[in-house]
């Protein structure tokens, strides 16, 4: 009867589960917290709202393990790293410097297009102001 109430005695067990149930969401990340908090506020509200507590409370809510996994999978690292292959390493140089080329060429481009907009915008105004002004000096005249 003393072994029930041993460190693996129930209290133990529960205590397992619910360390493990938050193990297994911490491995699914931030979206696993979420998904878990949703089905709560659907299944019962307060067990939604203790889900939502306890994120903030632990700070799971806030924490970076996104950006420390995107790292971890070399997702965010910096596109001048050498690969270790020079020629590839050229190449990718050339066309990272092409595609910036290209893109400042197609920026200017699209700069002289709203240029000349805005100019035929003012012409047809200009335009449309002096025909309303001319019969108005007419008339004026007359």
């Amino acid at each position: 009867m003393t072994d029930t109430l041993t460190a693996t005695g129930p209290v133990h067990e529960a205590r397992g589960w619910f360390s493990k149930a938050e193990a297994w969401l911490d491995d699914r990340g931030k979206g696993a917290w979420i998904a878990a908090m949703v089905l709560g506020f659907i299944l019962f509200w307060p067990i939604g709202l203790a889900l939502l507590a306890y994120m903030i409370w632990s700070k799971r809510m806030f924490n970076s393990s996104c950006s420390q996994r995107r790292k971890a999978h070399g997702l965010g690292q910096s596109t001048s790293r050498s690969s270790g292959n020079a020629a590839f390493d050229a190449y990718k140089a050339d066309t990272l410097n092409r595609l910036e080329r290209e893109q400042d060429a197609f920026e200017a481009f699209l700069q002289r297009l709203r240029d000349a907009k805005d100019k035929a915008e003012f012409d047809q105004f200009m335009d449309d102001r002096a025909r309303t002004t001319r019969p108005a000096a007419e008339s004026s005249e007359a």
